[in-house]
């Protein structure tokens, strides 16, 4: 046999077996989602996850590394959402042009997702948990890591064509752009949380401030591209 045909049924070996952990993932986290939303976050264990889905705790932990992981499973696009704009854009499209349609998008949905009757329960329980409202800032700022290393990348490695559009430090321009387009949004979504408003309306409400916070914060970009003043002495 080739390599190239060892590769081959490997990878065919593999496809199945990926299929098969993710399905295992997904089941678990049905079963979990499902118990949280009847007896609550913090009065479901592990364990009794485990007995419910037929499986082992070890099984459990095999896929998901916490109980919080659970939780959030399958319910958070925002967090990688970000970055896969910047990394999926066309290559005439800027950075800062797919993020700002995807972050405005993402906004919408996100809000009226959380105002229908199930997003309000899970919105409930994430309030209701001091150990849910830790992880979701945790997911926050991975989300901001994402976003910060997707610029770097962008900015580096696929430069735009004008050399003046370009950071004179781009992994820090990128940590700092992350932070200051990604957190007062994460505001804006948090604060509608409040209002009993219909999903329609909340969204839109959401979107229309999202976009104008963007418009205003989009000079970010242009002020992280423009060189640093040299200071008296540095020549």
């Amino acid at each position: 046999m080739t390599t190239t045909d060892s590769l081959t049924s490997a990878i065919a070996f593999e496809s199945p077996r990926a299929e098969r952990k993710a399905q295992r993932r997904e089941e678990i986290r049905n079963v979990a989602q499902q118990l949280f939303d009847h007896r609550g976050f913090d009065a479901v264990t592990i364990a009794e996850i485990a007995e419910a889905a037929g499986i082992s705790v070890q099984t459990v932990f095999n896929h998901f590394t916490a109980k919080e992981e659970l939780f959030f499973d399958g319910r958070t696009p925002w967090v990688d959402g970000p970055a896969l704009a910047v990394q999926s854009r066309p290559w005439h499209v800027s950075p800062h042009s797919a993020l700002r349609d995807h972050l405005v998008e993402g906004v919408w949905e996100t809000v009226h997702r959380e105002a229908t009757p199930e997003g309000r329960r899970y919105i409930a329980a994430i309030q209701s948990s001091p150990a849910l409202r830790a992880y979701e800032r945790e997911l926050v700022h991975q989300s901001q890591r994402l976003l910060s290393s997707a610029l770097a990348v962008a900015w580096t490695e696929n430069p735009p064509a004008s050399t003046a559009s370009l950071p004179d430090d781009p992994v820090l321009s990128a940590v700092l752009a992350a932070a200051t387009l990604l957190a007062p949004l994460h505001e804006v979504v948090v604060a509608q949380r409040a209002l009993d408003d219909p999903p329609q309306a909340l969204a839109s409400r959401a979107a229309v401030i999202a976009d104008h916070l963007l418009h205003r914060l989009s000079s970010v970009f242009g002020f992280l591209a423009c060189p640093l003043p040299s200071r008296a002495g540095d020549d």
